[in-house]
């Protein structure tokens, strides 16, 4: 296949987003006021809650058996990679560029988590419907790319809010108390500069001479009283970690979702009850599917609607939004090329074009729009994460096709 070809058919899907994503933001103008903040935040709601389990726990069950599996497994492997290799090339950028603490969780973010979810549900169905696409029948293809971009979008989630909610989270708060802290410290030489001490320089002498008399007495305390208090200590921090993590965010509902299809796809006698044609209790998947249908136009016009605050955003470090631009859309894209390969060589993952195709733009993807709403959540780098996802959306559109054509005769020739 050409590779020109190649192009034409990576660049059909991203203009779809472009558009849908141009008209949200137009919708969220002042001047139109169609799809404000308040509306988009009660649209964001129903995705949430309604259409994003509903799309991912359909397309489960539809596809995902006990044998499909097996092949699956290095799908949550392959994120996890890229969350820790972003994280890695984050935290060489935080080196860098020194920003301010409360930003530094944010960057780490930006540069760990992709958008998993929202995006591979509009490309990758989209590019099996696409003439020239080398995955074979449309309708196979768009069955299965649904069901792997589904799958990626739970355990993307799972990722997301166990992983990057806690790293924004330490760092506004840490952030803050440095804030606290300086204007601490201010006060307090203040005060030390307008006052006079209250005791001498003899005084201080005799007090120091003296106390030995005012010590108490030292009480050596026995070996096993010592070990109690350490695990009592250690349990207290177990359960303070436990009480930190914000569980109800890891099971979000399209977690849920996946692990409803999971069940239904996995156990044969649920499965002949919702799935197939002849299925008894079949309207239940069609309209659980059919709800699901609703997610990714709301998503895209969403995601439009929240990259119009970037243009009102404040000041950021020019060189951060860079390093975060070549990190996501060239540093990760091309390890990721030989995470795969490797993969592939030493036999974790099976020969699948499609399945290859997802698990590399899995590495080349934009930041987490739901990043924007940790930082909304603690109040820190709200400005200047609008202003990143601006930017990195912006050049996604020429990213994507690049590295959609590149991925897809990369896997026609592994």
């Amino acid at each position: 296949m050409e590779l020109l070809q190649l192009f034409v058919t990576a660049s059909i899907p991203v203009l779809k987003v472009l558009l849908i994503t141009a008209l949200g933001s137009y919708l969220a103008l002042d001047r139109v006021d169609i799809l404000g903040e308040v509306t988009r935040k009660n649209v964001n709601t129903v995705v949430f809650y309604v259409f994003n389990p509903a799309l991912v726990g359909s397309n489960l069950a539809r596809t995902i058996t006990y044998q499909s599996m097996a092949k699956l497994w290095f799908m949550p492997v392959n994120i996890l990679i890229t969350f820790i290799i972003g994280s890695v090339l984050g935290w060489i950028l935080i080196q860098l560029t020194r920003p301010p603490a409360h930003l530094r969780g944010l960057v780490l973010g930006c540069c760990a988590a992709g958008n998993l979810g929202n995006l591979l549900l509009i490309i990758v169905p989209a590019v099996c419907k696409e003439k020239g696409s080398p995955f074979g029948a449309p309708d196979v293809c768009h069955t299965y790319a649904m069901a792997y971009a589904s799958l990626s979008m739970a355990i993307g989630a799972v990722y997301l809010w166990s992983y990057v909610y806690n790293i924004v989270r330490i760092s506004s708060t840490r952030g803050i108390q440095d804030s606290n802290q300086s204007a601490e410290k201010s006060f307090t030489s203040d005060q030390a500069s307008c006052t006079e001490p209250l005791l001498s320089s003899k005084e201080c002498v005799t007090v120091g001479e003296n106390q030995d008399q005012y010590a108490l007495p030292y009480t050596a305390v026995p070996e096993e009283a010592a070990k109690a208090t350490t695990s009592s200590k250690l349990k207290k921090h177990i359960v303070m970690v436990f009480k930190k993590i914000n569980l109800k965010a890891i099971f979000a509902p399209s977690t849920t979702g996946a692990v409803v299809g999971f069940a239904i796809g996995v156990i044969p006698q649920i499965r002949n009850l919702l799935i197939g044609d002849g299925a008894p209790l079949r309207v239940i998947q069609d309209t659980a599917y059919l709800l699901g249908n609703g997610a990714i136009p709301a998503l895209t016009l969403i995601i439009g609607g929240n990259l119009l605050k970037g243009l009102r955003g404040s000041g950021i470090q020019k060189s951060l939004v860079v390093g975060i631009i070549v990190v996501r859309y060239v540093a990760l894209p091309l390890i990721g090329i030989l995470v795969i390969k490797g993969a592939l060589k030493f036999g974790l993952v099976h020969y699948d074009p499609l399945y290859l195709f997802v698990l590399l733009l899995q590495f080349s993807l934009p930041p987490a729009m739901n990043i924007g709403t940790m930082t909304q959540l603690f109040g820190a780098g709200e400005n200047e994460c609008s202003v990143i996802m601006l930017w990195t959306y912006a050049f996604a559109s020429l990213s994507l096709t690049f590295w959609s054509a590149a991925f897809m005769w990369l896997v026609t020739r592994l």
